[in-house]
């Protein structure tokens, strides 16, 4: 049987997992702007009935066994969504962000009208910038410049103005 292949429509979140979901929603949204769309929890593994093949709701369904975990929904611009959750459950989950070159990481990348006066602004409000801007003016690319920041948790963000 031949399936046909789907039509993949837009992006519409995209998805972090914090160490504090209340901290993190006051810099998100006092900050950056966004604003919350939803939370959602606690949802606990242990307080959930076991899916028929008797495996756990958290396991089946975000594929992390005995989870406890709560989930928010922000708008942070008029075209990105981010889901943030915040384990509880399991005690073994790690507590910091990955670094760039660990499998799995990841950045999200914004584009602002004036990098400079983006980066001047965040770090007056608890993120740290590193080296930049980086500046394309050939290549594959758009001409940009990019500057990536950590957020005040250790998340990784990329600033881009096309120029």
């Amino acid at each position: 049987m031949t399936i046909n292949k789907p039509v993949f429509k837009r992006a519409d979140h995209v998805s972090l997992t914090v160490a504090d979901l209340d901290a993190t929603i006051a810099f998100y949204t006092e900050v950056m702007g966004a604003e919350v769309n939803y939370r959602m929890g606690p949802f606990d593994a242990a307080e959930i009935p076991p899916l028929e093949d008797g495996r756990d709701w958290t396991d089946a369904h975000v594929n992390v066994k005995g989870a406890r975990l709560e989930i928010a929904m922000l708008r942070l611009t008029d075209n990105l969504n981010m889901e943030l959750f915040q384990y509880q459950l399991p005690k073994t989950a790690a507590k910091v962000p990955p670094k760039n070159c660990d499998v799995g990481s990841r950045h999200l990348c914004l584009e602002v009208d004036h990098i400079d006066l983006a980066i001047d602004y965040l770090v007056e409000r608890g993120c740290r910038a590193m080296a930049g801007p980086i500046t394309m003016e050939d290549g594959p690319c758009a001409p940009s410049k990019s500057w990536y920041i950590l957020d005040p948790f250790g998340n990784q963000l990329e600033l881009v103005e096309y120029i």
